[in-house]
């Protein structure tokens, strides 16, 4: 299951308006009324792109008073991360690989 969820963080990530959240929430921690003065979009949908990005365990959140303070999860951010970097070294090795090759092979 956990590599199910891991998944989970790059769906997430595929819509503008939640890579716009994380991007606000990298500055600081926010709350959802903060998010929406910042973004083009309702209090309501801000909160219903923060659900999405908890359930991917992308953000957290806490309460501050009447209010939910956000902020990025930063474990949720080390799994991509995590995730980017096998894929670059893949990459990387691929390519290696590739221009290792006798001219006469890569033809």
């Amino acid at each position: 299951m956990a590599t199910y969820r891991a998944g989970d963080g790059w769906d997430a990530l595929g819509d503008p308006t939640r890579r716009a959240i994380v991007a606000c929430l990298a500055e600081r921690p926010q709350a959802v009324g903060e998010l929406a003065d910042a973004l083009p979009i309702s209090r309501p949908a801000v909160s219903q792109h923060l659900k999405v990005l908890k359930e991917a365990g992308l953000v957290t959140d806490r309460a501050a008073g009447t209010r939910r303070v956000y902020r990025l999860n930063p474990a949720g951010v080390a799994a991509l991360r995590d995730q980017l970097d096998t894929y670059w070294a893949r990459a990387l090795d691929g390519f290696q690989d590739v221009t290792e090759r006798p001219d006469e092979e890569r033809s």
